[in-house]
Formats: C-alpha cells, sequence, structure tokens
C-alpha cells in the first residue's frame, strides 16, 4: 500500500474543515494510519518548504504555516498520492473544479486549505518531517477481513 502526507492548513483547522476534508478521504477508502493537531515549528517548516527557499512568496509561505494549528496526517490506500492530488484539486484557485477540496473551499492561492505529497520519495520526506516511525499505526480494517 501506498502512503502519503496530508495537512490541513491553518486556514483550514480555523474554519472548521477538519471532519469535512477527513470524510472525504476515508469515503474514497483510504486508511487514515496517524493524525494530529499541532503547530508546525520554524524548522519543520523550513525543512518542509525547501524547495520554496529564496521564492517570493517564501516568508508569507513560512509566516502562514507556522501561525496557528495544522491537522498533520498520513493516509494509506492503493493509488493515494495520484488520487488524493485529484481529490484536493489545484492549487490556483481559480483553476481547481467545483468538487474538489480547494473548488469547494478555498478562497485564495495562497490560503489553499491542504498540502498533499506529489511524489513516493516527497511523501516519505514529508511523514518524517512531521511524524516519528511509532506513530503510523498500520491495521487491516475489520471489513477487510471478510471481503
Amino acid at each position: 500500500m501506498e502512503r502519503t502526507y496530508l495537512m490541513i492548513k491553518p486556514d483550514g483547522v480555523q474554519r472548521g474543515l477538519i471532519g469535512d476534508i477527513v470524510s472525504r478521504f476515508e469515503r474514497k477508502g483510504f486508511t487514515l494510519i496517524a493524525s494530529k493537531l499541532m503547530v508546525v515549528t520554524r524548522e519543520q517548516a523550513e525543512k518542509h518548504y525547501a524547495e520554496h527557499h529564496g521564492r517570493p512568496y517564501y516568508d508569507d509561505l513560512m509566516s502562514f504555516i507556522t501561525s496557528a494549528p495544522v491537522f498533520a496526517m498520513v493516509w494509506e490506500g492503493d493509488q493515494v498520492i495520484a488520487l488524493s492530488r485529484i481529490m484536493m484539486g489545484k492549487t490556483n484557485t481559480l483553476e481547481a473544479q467545483p468538487g474538489t477540496i480547494r473548488g469547494d473551499y478555498a478562497v485564495h492561492t495562497n490560503r489553499n486549505l491542504i498540502h498533499g505529497s506529489d511524489s513516493p520519495e516527497n511523501a516519505v520526506r514529508e511523514i518524517g518531517i512531521f511524524f516519528e516511525p511509532h506513530e503510523l499505526l498500520g491495521y487491516t480494517k475489520t471489513i477487510q477481513k471478510w471481503i
């Protein structure tokens, strides 16, 4: 099974969208194997957004992601990375289709509610930034035992 890192950003947490966003991934059939409400440290943010260092929006991004709690998650499932990115919608809110998380809820590209890993390599890297190995709980859903 593939794993991905998803993070509901401060705007999503503050707008009370955690439950709705989580339920979309649950209904898709993915398995939540780790989650926590946390405030991202500056060190974590620098590691997470290292590829954006030096870009004009970097300082705003760093201030925003460390400004308030996020809901960090690790999900597991078949093709979870590609499918979750489709479910999130385009980063640019003007291009995000209705029915996607960003298309339904995001009001500004710089405040687009959710982050998701874009590759298996980045998923491993990002999971390692926000979670310790013992926090990842692999399990079989009861219904899967009977199928």
